[in-house]
């Protein structure tokens, strides 16, 4: 990439690198800011998920009458010397005002309290067009460098929320500020446990980008198992289509074959694929909302499940189906988790991996020997985080009662690590995870991925039609 670490005869601000600054010529500053066609200053139309926000923002004014809140977009994180990772708001912040993949840096969003409720402003850096010796000089937010950028007219008019420059931000009065105010943070926290009719429609995005993506990798599997390092080369097609058809990937992929299927959250990627194991790939495409899918699929990388390695899936898809047949309004969430526990405590005492009853082993004190084998919880809420709303109290989270509209994971899983002596040979090495994203209806819920295959011979006829 080219640097951007350049001075002006005018800059008043001390240099960073000076040992690598280049000066502009005169001739330059004479002319830069001329000979340009003029800016498109149109205001946008108002974006569907403006009236969204303007509703979970009033009900955060109704919580905290007479408060001062303060919720920041967050700022660029440095990744190395000048280069910064990728920015992505505050969730909290996209989710009250609407603004997704393009917001800003160090944006802050104010509700200042009045009579009737809050004034809300949104506070950001306006762009640095070619007006500014910042378009040329600054690489961070200089037009010349990343483009154009909004101005607060146009945010404004799309988002549907008074805007100002961030220079006339205030900051010492706060009352309640997110991630410092555990009242606030947990607030718009349990505000996103139950979604409206825009974010459900953004999941189900995420969800058929993402299954598009998991085709384009059984497409490439000959090529994973061609290469060294064929994990990466899973992650890598799959993060092609969440780029060219989303905002990219809403966490790090696990492209996990082999034993590396018995590490809940093995990211390294950096194993082979072998014809005759499991790949194990939870992975999720974030679309420009900031919302994001979260499935995982198990599947044979020679298209068929060995006796013991269906053996295992279908005993993991049972346990799935058990949690899928109680979630209904009305139950608490921890039920799903018990649900599918049942179903692996059964499998577990049945191949006689512990010397215990499934009774035994689901005894609230003395049990939880069959967990060795599936230590993670069976579902998490999802939506513009992947594990969402983690600041809720645990009375509304793992305590809480499904509603309508809530939307979660379901994934059970199976994990027999390659070192562990308690399970027969044949066995170790086999990891299985099933997870697909539910929204709660009025009777039960449906299955937003349910267009991606679930069942044994779904997924080797899946491996079958694409791999070759």
């Amino acid at each position: 990439m080219t640097s951007g670490e350049s001075t002006t005869k005018t800059e008043a601000e001390a240099p960073v690198n000076v040992n690598r600054k280049q000066p502009f010529p005169q001739g330059f500053l004479d002319t830069i800011s001329t000979g340009w066609a003029e800016p498109d200053n149109s205001a946008p139309a108002l974006i569907e998920q403006a009236p969204f926000a303007a509703r979970r923002r009033a009900a955060v004014s109704a919580a905290f009458v007479g408060k001062r809140l303060v919720v920041p977009a967050g700022a660029l994180k440095q990744r190395s010397n000048d280069t910064d990772y990728a920015f992505r708001a505050h969730s909290a912040f996209s989710h009250l005002t609407g603004w997704g993949a393009h917001s800003e840096p160090d944006a802050v969003l104010v509700f200042d309290p009045t009579a009737e409720g809050h004034d809300v402003t949104l506070y950001f850096r306006e762009r640095a067009d070619r007006t500014t010796s910042e378009f040329y000089s600054n690489a961070s937010i200089g037009e010349f460098w990343i483009g154009p950028r909004p101005s607060l007219e146009q945010v404004s008019a799309a988002l549907g929320v008074a805007t100002r420059h961030l220079d006339t931000f205030e900051t010492g009065d706060a009352d309640l500020v997110v991630d410092e105010s555990d009242e606030l943070t947990q607030f718009v926290s349990e505000l996103r446990l139950v979604k409206d009719d825009y974010e459900i429609a953004q999941l189900q995005l995420a969800v058929d980008v993402t299954a598009a993506a998991f085709d384009d990798v059984l497409t490439d599997l000959k090529s994973a198992t061609e290469h060294r390092r064929g994990e990466r080369v899973i992650e890598g097609v799959f993060a092609r289509r969440a780029r060219m058809d989303g905002n990219g990937v809403g966490y790090d992929t696990i492209a996990a074959a082999g034993p590396h299927a018995c590490y809940l959250h093995w990211t390294r990627n950096d194993g082979k694929v072998v014809d005759g194991e499991l790949v194990l790939m939870d992975a999720g495409v974030e679309v420009d909302s900031l919302y994001t899918a979260d499935i995982t699929r198990t599947f044979p990388v020679n298209g068929t499940f060995s006796p013991v390695q269906r053996k295992v899936y279908e005993a993991v898809l049972e346990a799935a189906d058990a949690a899928f047949a109680i979630a209904r309004p009305g139950i608490k969430f921890k039920e799903l988790h018990e649900a599918a526990m049942t179903v692996i405590a059964a499998k577990v005492s049945e191949w006689g991996l512990q010397p215990l009853s499934a009774e035994n082993l689901l005894h609230s004190e003395t049990g939880g020997q069959h967990r060795r084998y599936m230590v993670h919880g069976t579902s998490h809420h999802l939506g513009i985080d992947v594990h969402d709303c983690a600041q809720a109290r645990r009375e509304m989270y793992y305590e809480g009662i499904l509603e309508e509209g809530m939307v979660f994971t379901i994934e059970p899983g199976l994990y027999f690590q390659a070192d562990d002596l308690t399970v027969p040979e044949e066995f170790r090495g086999i990891g299985a995870r099933i997870e697909d994203d539910v929204v709660v209806t009025a009777d039960g819920v449906r299955n937003l991925s349910a267009a991606i295959p679930r069942t044994a011979d779904e997924v080797e006829a899946w491996v079958q039609r694409l791999r070759d």
